[in-house]
């Protein structure tokens, strides 16, 4: 067993990959975890898991994510893996976003399915992969520990027709193209976060908690938790429905349902605990009693997951 696993990326951040708050958007870091999947597919005897001729894959079906230190254009990353527990027929992963330093990035938790690439049915681990799994086995450190999102199981209440009985706004409206799908045809993983982040301006309406005086206000998510629950393909639509669940002076809970506008099936949900803060100083800021009351009044009561 190893503390930090196995190196299964390498990379940078670039320029085009950040947004307007200057450091990587949120999407680029599902993307470069993809990638380390495919990375760590490879050190479990998988190296071809993600390759439209492959016969099984890895399906990500739940994740969790705790962002603890910026990456600005220009950083020197690289990522490690490891196993942190077993199923018959799935697995709990964990990767360890690095600056050059060593200092931590980001930390993720992704549960995968091991299925068939096609039609995406689960089925059992083969004895040739069972000891590579027990040989990567990493240690989970506690910066990539949940804190304020639990990885217990859920059942999603997402839906259209929820939505609109809670009045949860719509933030984003599209459609899936074949450039947004991966080898087999299902939406690539990262872009259930993407859509998320597109839709946030929407969410704020132009300002943020916090705007209203000189300081320039950006925001940003300290910890996300992403739940696929089904896999839109080429053609099929998407909308997103967002809204604040609740939180205080400093973090806010934030609900992500991606829906079919269709058929009003969910296609995943996330929740996130959210901070605007001073794009000057960088630091995390303190909303007043009345931004916070502000904010109360327009949290949607019995919204979660």
């Amino acid at each position: 067993m190893s503390r930090d696993g196995v190196e299964v990326w390498r990379g940078s951040v670039a320029a085009w990959e950040c947004d307007h708050m200057g450091h990587m958007n949120v999407g680029f870091y599902v993307a470069k975890a993809s990638e380390a999947l495919a990375g760590l597919a490879a050190e479990l005897g998988m190296p071809r898991a993600f390759a439209p001729d492959a016969g099984a894959t890895l399906i990500v079906k739940d994740q969790h994510i705790r962002f603890l230190k910026e990456a600005r254009p220009g950083a020197a990353l690289h990522m490690t893996g490891g196993v942190i527990e077993v199923g018959e027929d799935d697995a709990r992963l964990a990767f360890l976003l690095h600056h050059a330093d060593g200092a931590l990035a980001a930390s993720f938790q992704t549960l995968v399915s091991h299925a068939t690439a096609d039609d995406g049915r689960p089925f059992p681990w083969p004895d040739r992969v069972r000891p590579r799994l027990e040989a990567l086995r990493m240690d989970v450190p506690e910066a990539a520990a949940p804190r304020s999102i639990g990885l217990d199981p859920v059942e999603s209440q997402a839906s259209l027709a929820r939505a609109d009985e809670l009045g949860v706004k719509r933030t984003a409206l599209g459609a899936i193209r074949p450039v947004d799908c991966d080898a087999f045809g299902r939406m690539r993983t990262e872009l259930l976060m993407a859509r998320i982040s597109d839709g946030i301006p929407h969410f704020f309406e132009g300002k943020r908690p916090g705007a209203g005086d000189d300081r320039k206000i950006g925001g940003a998510a300290l910890e996300y938790r992403l739940i696929h629950l089904d896999w839109p393909r080429a053609g099929d639509r998407v909308e997103l429905r967002s809204g604040s669940a609740g939180g205080d002076a400093r973090f806010r809970r934030l609900v992500h349902w991606l829906v079919d506008p269709t058929s009003g099936r969910a296609w995943g949900a996330a929740e996130a605990i959210a901070v605007s803060f001073d794009l000057e100083t960088r630091k995390i800021i303190t909303l007043s009693d009345e931004e916070l009351a502000r904010v109360e009044a327009n949290a949607v009561r019995g919204l979660s997951l």
